[in-house]
């Protein structure tokens, strides 16, 4: 009877939170355009200390991005989130409390959607139009969840850091070799990876003046997806 129920109950999960993973290939990776342009992309923010320092990198050389939020952590840090919205750049959600979607049933799922696009509404004063599940994890409910409330998954087709950390310049390189027209590039602003901030703080200037000069423009994810 265990084995049984651990086989259901296994089963279950794999329904529910792998097999939508099979649906990958439909998932908003980059945009389906031609012209050399790439949006950069923020996660795991806001971090009091380093996402400021960022965002003066992106004013330094002109460029504006798109910061995937944590609810919880932005309401914990209200000033420099409108910080990042005064300064022109695009607000999107990382969900509530960045538990992977893989772990939350469907109260949970619209919990985690929900209290971050409330939360974030509120402190920026523009609603999120984009939605990126942590860890790029899904589960069968996140899709038409999204649809009701319309928000756009939004994933990335360039991640030069994931969980092993790699140095600035091993970022930088990383992004230069793999750029192509409509690319998301997923950069983090706060911990997720230790250390993760710095390093991309490093990496950062090298990054943008490598792809202009390769003839990119720098844009926000909803500006290349036409959100």
């Amino acid at each position: 009877m265990l084995l049984r129920a651990g086989l259901v109950a296994g089963g279950t999960w794999v329904a529910w939170a792998w097999l939508a993973h099979l649906t990958a290939p439909l998932w908003t990776h980059r945009a389906r355009d031609d012209r050399r342009r790439i949006a950069l992309t923020f996660d795991d923010g806001p971090d009091p200390e380093w996402t400021p320092r960022v965002l003066d990198i992106l004013d330094a050389h002109g460029v504006r991005a798109t910061f995937f939020l944590v609810g919880e952590r932005a309401a914990r840090t209200p000033t420099t989130v409108r910080t990042i919205s005064d300064r022109g750049h695009e607000i999107a959600s990382h969900g509530w409390s960045h538990r992977s979607l893989w772990l939350c049933g469907p109260r949970r799922t619209a919990e985690e959607i929900d209290r971050a696009q409330a939360a974030l509404t509120g402190l920026s004063g523009q609603a999120p139009r984009l939605f990126r599940p942590p860890w790029g994890m899904v589960n069968a409910a996140m899709f038409p969840m999204l649809r009701a409330r319309r928000l756009q998954p939004v994933f990335w087709s360039i991640q030069p850091e994931g969980r092993r950390p790699k140095s600035g310049s091993a970022q930088t390189a990383y992004v230069l070799a793999h750029a192509h027209p409509g690319a998301i590039v997923d950069l983090h602003d706060a911990e997720g990876t230790p250390g993760a901030p710095a390093r991309l703080v490093e990496a950062l200037p090298a990054m943008i003046a490598g792809l202009r000069a390769a003839g990119y423009e720098l844009t926000t994810a909803s500006a290349l997806l036409g959100a």
